[in-house]
């Protein structure tokens, strides 16, 4: 099983696989304020950052990114029910870590009403010991602020070496090696395998059960 001290986890493409409800969500909020979508990728490239600041990347003027996010929200949160649903293995695994008294927690850049409620959709919530949402940092990621909370929060600042952060975005990557921890790239995630190789990530995982194999440094000799 696991040695690590803590196991922590993105949420959207990571543990939920949320990536058509995120892109379904930009291109309706974009055609209805800007009368056509830019290319989905250059959102993707965004995925892993809170979408305030995402949307800043597209909004002509603060009064207009407001006005986007409202749309974004509030289309998301008519659709979210039918079209989010866990990963194949993340609930399984998230209750074998804790089985063996790993600490499991999830770093999200997801503000904490939408956030809930995708937990809650996809029966998650049960199986997870503390959640940092979006909306609860004053810095989101690639910032390790949120990050840093959850350690906090799980009691695992002393040896951020042995805690694994589990992502699908450099986004993600960014932020737990700048709090110190370990990384973990999914394949599974919207992006491709080279842009998650750039950033040089301790351990690549093809299958969500590859949580269970990994080991820190120190446990692999």
């Amino acid at each position: 099983m696991t040695r690590w001290r803590g196991v922590l986890f993105d949420l959207d493409g990571t543990l939920a696989d949320t990536v058509d409800l995120i892109l379904q969500s930009f291109l309706y909020t974009m055609e209805e304020h800007l009368g056509e979508a830019p290319p989905a990728a250059r959102f993707l490239e965004t995925i892993g950052m809170p979408l305030p600041v995402q949307l800043r990347e597209f909004a002509r003027s603060e009064t207009e990114r407001t006005a986007m996010l409202e749309t974004y929200v509030t289309y998301q949160r008519s659709v979210h029910d039918g079209m989010v649903r866990a990963f194949p293995g993340a609930v399984q695994v998230m209750r074998a870590l804790r089985a063996t008294g790993t600490p499991v927690g999830i770093v999200t850049s997801k503000g904490h009403r939408i956030g809930r409620r995708t937990l809650e959709v996809c029966a998650l919530h049960e199986h997870v010991d503390f959640v940092v949402f979006g909306d609860e940092v004053e810095r989101g990621k690639p910032d390790p602020e949120p990050v840093l909370r959850a350690m906090n929060a799980l009691g695992l600042r002393e040896e951020p070496e042995a805690v694994v952060f589990v992502g699908d975005s450099p986004h993600d990557l960014r932020a737990g090696k700048a709090a110190g921890t370990r990384t973990a790239a999914v394949s599974w995630g919207p992006l491709e395998r080279s842009v998650l190789e750039a950033e040089s990530p301790d351990f690549f995982l093809d299958r969500m059960e590859d949580v269970l194999s990994i080991r820190p440094p120190l446990a692999q000799s």
